[in-house]
């Protein structure tokens, strides 16, 4: 008798960890869309470290301030891909292109002066197949 006692207690335990599993499967996951806001330097330089990969960057989403100058670290961690990184919007005055080879790291530096959100994004693409920025390798640069 006590042995089915047990058999029941591990089955009803087992049910409630079933159960629990699959309502923590239907909790949304919580992410922010706020950005990373990058560091001044003593000097008032704005400074981010980005990672381009196959077809990500890391972090996609930058917070910078208007009128003061910025410098992104680029490294490219693919191992034969070679990326971009690009902004390029007329109205604003930014006009970013790096070529970044596979492997390597470049840095660049600018200083927006109009606020605004602006895609930043890599162009890169081989013959008939999806470009990088197609794949989803694109951010956003939050000009404040």
């Amino acid at each position: 008798m006590k042995q089915s006692h047990v058999v029941q207690a591990v089955s009803l335990f087992t049910l409630l960890f079933a159960l629990l599993g699959s309502v923590m499967l239907m909790v949304p996951s919580v992410s922010s869309d706020a950005g990373s806001t990058v560091e001044t330097d003593a000097e008032g330089t704005q400074h981010a470290t980005i990672i381009m990969d196959s077809y990500s960057y890391s972090p996609h989403e930058l917070i910078v301030q208007a009128g003061k100058p910025v410098a992104f670290t680029l490294k490219n961690v693919a191992t034969f891909i070679p990326h971009t990184f690009v902004v390029d919007d007329p109205d604003s005055g930014l006009h970013l292109h790096v070529e970044v080879g596979a492997g390597d790291t470049q840095t660049i530096r600018f200083t927006p002066n109009q606020r605004g959100t602006f895609p930043f994004y890599c162009d890169k693409k081989l013959l008939f197949f999806k470009s990088h920025r197609d794949r989803g390798q694109e951010g956003r640069l939050d000009v404040r």
